[in-house]
């Protein structure tokens, strides 16, 4: 059985816009006015971003450490 690559995941806008549908689409099956689902999917976007931003620089510098460490002689 494959296992999934949550890195990769975690980092996906993708990923992101469909939690952010699905916990808009929840919001209003539980009767929450427009303005709290407004907060609530914005917070979702807003984390997202901050999440995706932080995984890639991660590999951008994990790559970084690899190169470094290729050209050692």
């Amino acid at each position: 059985m494959n296992q999934i690559d949550w890195k990769r995941k975690l980092s996906s806008r993708k990923f992101w816009a469909a939690m952010a549908g699905i916990v808009t689409g929840l919001a209003m099956v539980f009767g929450l006015d427009e303005s709290t689902i407004s907060s609530v999917a914005g917070a979702v976007v807003s984390v997202a971003s901050v999440v995706s931003y932080i995984i890639a620089e991660g590999k951008v510098d994990a790559a970084g450490v690899r190169k470094a460490a290729d050209d050692k002689p």
